[in-house]
């Protein structure tokens, strides 16, 4: 828990420093002032066809494991935290169409919960989200962002907890969970101003068991909370 909390920090202080380098990019950048300024160079407050914009997120996940194994088999919700900066990149400079990537910290994992066993699974990773998003405005200030694609992930931390024998063991082990993760990415977003609100589900198609004969997959449902600039 300590060392998820750690890294939860260290993926926040990365962003921020990240978010940080590309402040004078930003196409609401006043170099006047030193400020961002949202009245300039556009009657918008949304994001345009050709802009490139930048973007802090927060919030809650929602994970769950599909095995064969019924060792590895966490298929009740387990709760977590995200937090990620990302940059969209516009793909034509006539249909507001980006690629949006960038670096995020999830903890995923799931649970098993039964009269015979409590396990929790906890699997903290690194992850690149790679999806394509539209943004349809439906005036200058509210917008839904469709999104498609993927992500690939790197597991940094975790333990698996048996609450019947007491005993906690790290989740990528060789009896347990690989760290390398990716798979596709479904949502929405919805802008309104630069506040920014999307709704994402991750399908994990990577086995990310070490049993050769068995396979385990991530299932994540994300609420994220940010702002773009």
């Amino acid at each position: 828990m300590k060392r998820g909390f750690l890294l939860a920090i260290v993926a926040a202080a990365i962003s921020l420093s990240l978010s940080a380098q590309s402040y004078e990019n930003s196409r609401y950048y006043n170099p006047n002032s030193g400020r961002l300024d949202y009245s300039k160079g556009s009657h918008s407050l949304g994001i345009d066809a050709g802009d490139t914009y930048y973007g802090f997120r927060i919030g809650p996940s929602f994970s769950t494991i599909h095995s064969g194994i019924d060792e590895l088999n966490g298929k009740k919700s387990q709760t977590g935290l995200t937090i990620a900066v990302v940059t969209g990149i516009p793909l034509t400079h006539n249909v507001p169409l980006f690629f949006e990537t960038g670096l995020m910290y999830t903890e995923k994992g799931g649970k098993k919960n039964s009269h015979e066993e409590k396990i929790l699974y906890n699997l903290n990773y690194l992850e690149i989200p790679l999806v394509v998003k539209y943004v349809y405005e439906f005036d200058n200030d509210f917008s839904i962002q469709p999104m498609f694609g993927g992500y690939l992930s790197c597991g940094v931390a975790g333990k698996t907890k048996d609450y019947d024998t007491r005993e906690a063991v790290r989740s990528f082990s060789r009896n347990y969970f690989r760290r390398f993760d990716g798979g596709l990415r479904i949502g929405c977003g919805v802008g309104f101003n630069v506040v920014y609100l999307d709704f994402v589900y991750d399908i994990g198609l990577a086995n990310i068991s070490h049993d050769p004969f068995e396979s385990a997959h991530n299932g994540c449902f994300y609420i994220d909370f940010g702002v773009n600039f």
